[in-house]
């Protein structure tokens, strides 16, 4: 998250001490540093990162490092918790982390804070906001906590862990056929060119993050509105809240491109009369 929304603060109610530093002023934490916690019998590394702003506004050399070290950590974290300040919600920098994490195809848990400073009449607005400007991660789950008072925290452990146990699920092929042709049946691919694009069958690419391989005809021209219309199938039939899911549409390959069929001895003569015969005129 953007500086001073309250990252140290969260870790240290995790860990139940003050075992980072935190305070009202901005850039306290300069290193993403890594804590081994116990929850549930269960270990887990959390990543504390600095601050990211905005590049324009990045000028020391040291803040310049304290980013990439946080880059780095959004690229390798199984799971990424965003937090946001619900006093200053949702600045494009908000939305630039939000994009990157779902570009490293990282599970995403978002984490409102400050939330028992808000007045009862606000909050609302502020729901609404956070659901129209993140809708494009309508996917992430969305807390709203105090990490001061502890309030929410657990909620987002749970969440993660959710997100993580999805990130890594395996899924046979012939469960997602079904889903596929479910989809097929209720809204048919379009139409492009005169023709109609087939999709054939699909099979899982890989986990963390989650990736779908769907094979078919001319499936490169499959427009962007009925992509997102599969992916929401697959992610709603799979129950994968928390996850980016990524689908990649592959074209079977013509095995008769670039070869000239053989022409039959009927063809032979053919072609022989209409040359002697273009000759003769």
């Amino acid at each position: 998250g953007r500086p001073n929304v309250g990252k140290s603060t969260m870790v240290n109610q995790l860990l139940g001490e003050e075992r980072m530093l935190a305070g009202p002023e901005a850039g306290i934490t300069r290193d993403s540093i890594t804590i081994p916690w116990m929850h549930d019998g269960r270990e887990i590394r959390l990543i504390d990162t600095a601050g990211i702003r905005k590049r324009s506004k990045i000028q020391e050399k040291l803040e310049v490092l304290s980013v990439q070290d946080s880059r780095r950590a959004i690229r390798y974290a199984e799971v990424v918790v965003l937090v946001l300040d619900s006093n200053a919600i949702l600045e494009k920098q908000d939305l630039t982390l939000a994009r990157q994490v779902v570009e490293e195809g990282r599970a995403l848990i978002i984490a409102v804070n400050k939330w028992d400073g808000v007045e009862t009449s606000r909050r609302r607005q502020i729901e609404a906001e956070v659901d129209r400007k993140l809708e494009f991660v309508g996917f992430a789950r969305v807390n709203y906590i105090s990490a001061l008072h502890g309030s929410g925290i657990d909620a987002v452990v749970d969440a993660a862990l959710a997100a993580y146990e999805a990130a890594g699920r395996e899924f046979s092929t012939p469960k997602l056929n079904r889903i596929l042709e479910r989809a097929l049946t209720a809204h048919p691919t379009p139409i492009v060119g005169g023709r109609r694009i087939r999709l054939r069958y699909v099979h899982q690419g890989g986990r963390h993050p989650s990736i779908l391989v769907v094979h078919g005809n001319r499936s490169e021209r499959v427009p962007a509105h009925y992509r997102r219309y599969l992916v929401n199938a697959f992610r709603k039939a799979l129950h994968l809240q928390g996850v980016p899911l990524r689908l990649e549409l592959k074209s079977g390959d013509n095995p008769f491109a670039g070869r000239r069929n053989a022409l039959t001895r009927r063809q032979l003569k053919r072609k022989r009369r209409l040359i002697r015969h273009g000759r003769k005129s």
